[in-house]
Formats: C-alpha cells, sequence, structure tokens
C-alpha cells in the first residue's frame, strides 16, 4: 500500500504557513512504514525539535484504478477516517529553503497516525463532514469537508494521472489550520463528525 497526502487543500491553513496557494493539487508520498502501529504511543525522533500534528480526513481506496474521471471516483471508495500527518516542520523549513524534497520531514517512521475507517454511506453527505482535534482536552483544529479547495472526487481524479491506485491505499485529503507542536504527554484526540476516531499519546 501507499499514503498518498494532499497539501495546501485548505485556504486558511495556506495562510497560517505563509505559502503560496496552489493552481493545483500538490501531493506526496509516505512510505507503509510511516503507518504509526495501532495502540502506540508516537514518539518524537530524535532529529526534530519541532513535530507538528495536522489532522485529515482519510480516505482508504477499494480498487485499483488509473485516470479516474471525477464523475466515477466515488466508486473508488467506500470507507473513511480519520489521521495525523505529523510533520517535522524545522526540517521541512530547511529543506523548502534550499529547495529539496520534504520526504524526511513528512516520510519518517510513525509519521501516519490512521484512525478508524467506517462506512461512508453512515457519514452523510460527503461534502459537508465535520471533523476537529483536541490535545489535552482543548480544541486546536476545526474543519470541514466543505472548504477542501480540491473535493475529494477531484483529487482521486489528480492524483490517478500519476500513481495508479490499488486497493488499500490511503488518501490524506489535506488539515485546515490550527496545526501547532507536539510536546511528551500530550493526548491527542480526533473526532470525526462528532465521533470519536483516534486517541494518540505523545512520548
Amino acid at each position: 500500500m501507499k499514503i498518498i497526502c494532499i497539501g495546501r487543500n485548505y485556504k486558511k491553513h495556506i495562510e497560517e504557513l505563509e505559502n503560496e496557494r496552489p493552481t493545483e493539487p500538490v501531493f506526496f508520498l509516505k512510505p507503509d512504514s510511516a503507518i504509526l502501529p495501532k495502540k502506540t504511543p508516537f514518539f518524537r525522533p530524535d532529529f526534530s525539535s519541532e513535530i507538528h500534528y495536522e489532522v485529515e480526513i482519510l480516505v482508504k481506496i477499494n480498487k485499483v484504478g488509473k485516470h479516474i474521471d471525477a464523475r466515477f471516483a466515488h466508486k473508488y471508495y467506500d470507507e473513511l477516517g480519520l489521521g495525523i500527518d505529523f510533520t517535522a516542520r524545522d526540517v521541512q523549513r530547511i529543506c523548502k529553503e534550499k529547495g529539496l524534497p520534504w520526504e524526511k520531514s513528512k516520510a519518517f517512521d510513525g509519521s501516519a497516525v490512521l484512525g478508524e475507517f467506517v462506512p461512508k454511506e453512515t457519514l452523510g453527505n460527503l461534502q459537508d463532514l465535520s471533523f476537529s482535534m483536541k490535545k489535552n482536552d482543548q480544541l486546536v483544529q476545526e474543519g470541514n469537508s466543505n472548504s477542501m479547495l480540491w473535493k475529494i472526487d477531484e483529487l482521486i481524479e489528480y492524483v490517478s494521472q500519476f500513481l495508479t491506485l490499488k486497493k488499500g491505499d490511503v488518501l490524506f485529503t489535506g488539515t485546515p489550520s490550527g496545526v501547532g507542536v507536539v510536546a511528551e504527554n500530550d493526548i491527542l484526540i480526533g473526532e470525526l463528525n462528532g465521533n470519536k476516531n483516534f486517541e494518540i499519546k505523545i512520548k
């Protein structure tokens, strides 16, 4: 499986990091070794002193597809969830300044939290999914799929121009504003449509 992450898909997040608004989706990959095992704390890596959380809606691909038209993209997934794209922001900053790839700031071991996947038919309107994350019981991120610059089906259409999507692949659809640093003993809890989807402890 592969993890496909969309960057800069929420206007307010673009603004908070002072990034340029893209004219087409931005994506990068994480390897399967980036997946944080279930019921395992996230251990901050030694190479970074500025690990940021980024909560995102996840889409699990259910069959092989290439050059998928947005009109038919809904046939390629039947489960959605919530997760975290952990980012070594200090490392990413240096990579961006030097015009280098971001992988070592995004694709490191444990950097991808996958919450519980639920059937999409139980979620109602996928264009109006609310999601949020609390850090130590304080709300830090809140978003809605209606604020995505590119919707789920549009993302699938775009990415599948370049990559063959396969069963089990996971699409991270971008994070809203409110990203921030994690510290030892923080507890992160994500909710999708008001239902708890994951809980992670920071070590």
